[in-house]
């Protein structure tokens, strides 16, 4: 047990009042991303009309990926707590700013475009900070339960934001929308001010050029056992199911004629079985043989992923739908739980934002390949595609000996020893 454990809460993360705030604050700080978005691309449509969306669309997404490691060497150098309050503080600024701007008339593409730029590069420094912050706020052992809190926040959020964006939109248009966003900001930043946090044994200050910095922390991932072959897992795992699943959900209810009903239907069961994977590794105590259960967990979102692709009727879309939900939100959990775990605390940042890259860089590539795939050969094999990717992935597992055994520590007893 390191002296950080001690130091931290003796309550389980469900029950640490600090864990909470930091979820709440996490929270709103999603729904707010969520409101934010649909605000800008309905903007968008408004103004310039469906090519428009996808000029505003790029603008956020590209210097999002561009910087998202130097967010990384941000986060580190300066601490990722204070970089996430000061991200918070700007994108809240800038929203309400935005929305005091459109109240008078209509916004224009470019004024789009530069909020797009503007919130992209601020995303690329605050998604590593608070990817960070968990380590800082609880012991190891209830790592597990903390990456099962957040991904109930975020199916949440990913719930509540379209509803409450399209609600406000309907009442207050544009302006009204980007004016609920930045209030979501703003009592993000106001929660997570609250946040204690507290630095984990090993944390060293080396301050050297940001290049060097980055460069360190990619040789570490490349370098550590682990952590090495655990991205590569993370990267393939997610290659799918960050995105390009929602579009093949699309087509494949178009194909077979199920409508919109029914693609809601399915992509619903995909989240319940996300949000349950999710409560489930929340209240657990520990996770006996990570390793193996990742690698496991990975063959049958596969199986399900192809299945699904194959489903003869609607009911039986649901059920693999909420299947490989299930399965997939078990392995992003552990996952994430496993490389705050074996990360070395000064590269927490860096190492956030090279998984963060995987998730967010490798899936939108896909994206067109999705459509020429299902035009071509039908949306079961898109499907059986996806499955391959989840098979490699658990190969991968399967095959690198400390994945095999990985192991993540169970909750146990800690005191805190101060705020």
């Amino acid at each position: 047990m390191s002296a950080h454990d001690i130091a931290l809460s003796a309550r389980p993360a469900y029950r640490d009042a600090n864990v909470l705030r930091w979820l709440t604050a996490y929270t709103a700080s999603v729904t707010g991303d969520v409101v934010y978005f649909l605000a800008l691309s309905w903007a968008a449509t408004r103004v310039g009309g469906p090519s428009q969306v996808g000029l505003v669309v790029a603008a956020g997404a590209l210097p999002r990926a561009v910087l998202m490691l130097g967010g990384g060497v941000v986060a580190d150098r300066f601490g990722p707590r204070r970089v996430a309050v000061v991200s918070d503080a700007i994108r809240c600024a800038v929203i309400l700013a935005v929305a005091a701007a459109v109240v008078p008339r209509s916004p224009s593409v470019w004024l789009l475009v530069a909020v797009a730029l503007v919130f992209g590069v601020v995303d690329a420094v605050f998604m590593p900070a608070v990817g960070a912050l968990p380590p800082r706020l609880t012991a190891s052992g209830q790592l597990a339960r903390v990456q099962g809190l957040r991904g109930l926040s975020i199916r949440l959020s990913n719930a509540a934001g379209p509803v409450l964006a399209g609600s406000v939109l309907v009442i207050g248009g544009a302006a009204g929308a980007f004016t609920v966003a930045g209030v979501l900001f703003a009592v993000s930043l106001v929660v997570l001010l609250t946040v204690r946090t507290t630095d984990p044994a090993g944390e060293e200050s080396r301050r050297t050029s940001a290049w060097r910095e980055l460069g360190d922390g990619l040789r570490h991932v490349r370098g550590h056992r682990m952590l090495a072959p655990l991205v590569v897992v993370i990267g393939l795992s997610e290659m799918c199911f960050s995105g390009p699943v929602a579009t093949g959900l699309v087509l494949l209810a178009d194909e077979r004629g199920w409508g919109a009903s029914g693609m809601g239907w399915v992509a619903s069961a995909f989240s319940a079985g996300a949000a349950a994977a999710a409560l489930l590794l929340t209240v657990a105590s520990r996770i006996p043989r990570a390793g193996p259960a990742m690698s496991g967990a990975l063959l049958v979102t596969a199986a399900g992923a192809v299945a699904l692709g194959h489903a003869p009727s609607l009911p039986a879309a649901v059920m693999f739908g909420a299947l490989i939900g299930l399965t997939s939100g078990f392995t992003t959990t552990v996952t994430g739980a496993l490389i705050q775990t074996e990360t070395a605390p000064r590269y927490l940042g860096r190492v956030t934002a090279v998984t963060t890259l995987c998730t967010l860089g490798l899936a939108p590539a896909l994206f067109p390949v999705v459509g020429l795939t299902v035009a071509l050969w039908g949306a079961d094999v898109f499907f059986a595609g996806c499955g391959a990717i989840c098979l490699l992935a658990a190969a991968v597992g399967l095959s690198v000996p400390v994945l095999r055994r990985a192991e993540l520590r169970p909750a146990g007893p800690h005191t805190r020893a101060g705020g």
